[in-house]
């Protein structure tokens, strides 16, 4: 499974961002789809996971009720769509894909890993 991810860019506090992830090749064993975070000189935290068949999702606390997480299962893709940025949220995104939809807050657990996307947030 590869995953490209894209549409990250330098935006201003309050402003919205939308990042995709497109997913090809075999991938009849995932089970889902995440967006993981990771600032300089931090830790990789969890954003937000969906199922592959769309119908579940799941946030980190510090994104709920800001960011959204969708599926487009014929385009094999997946978004985020970012609203009221904070420079908190600044960091390279991370999309991944799991086997294990009960595991996807653990960034060890996924199999699959796209190349990242560097957002940055201005005050």
């Amino acid at each position: 499974v590869q995953l490209q991810a894209s549409g990250g860019g330098l935006v201003q506090a309050g402003d919205s961002l939308r990042l995709s992830c497109a997913a090809s090749g075999r991938t009849g064993n995932i089970d889902a789809m995440g967006w993981f975070r990771q600032a300089p000189g931090k830790e990789r935290k969890f954003v937000a996971a969906i199922t592959w068949s769309g119908d579940l999702t799941l946030y980190g606390d510090s994104v709920e009720g800001r960011f959204t997480v969708s599926r487009d299962n014929a385009e094999n893709t997946m978004s985020l769509h970012m609203s009221a940025l904070k420079p908190e949220d600044t960091a390279v995104y991370y999309c991944a894909a799991t086997r294990q939809w009960r595991m996807v807050r653990f960034a060890s657990k996924y199999d699959y890993w796209g190349q990242g996307t560097k957002v940055t947030v201005s005050s």
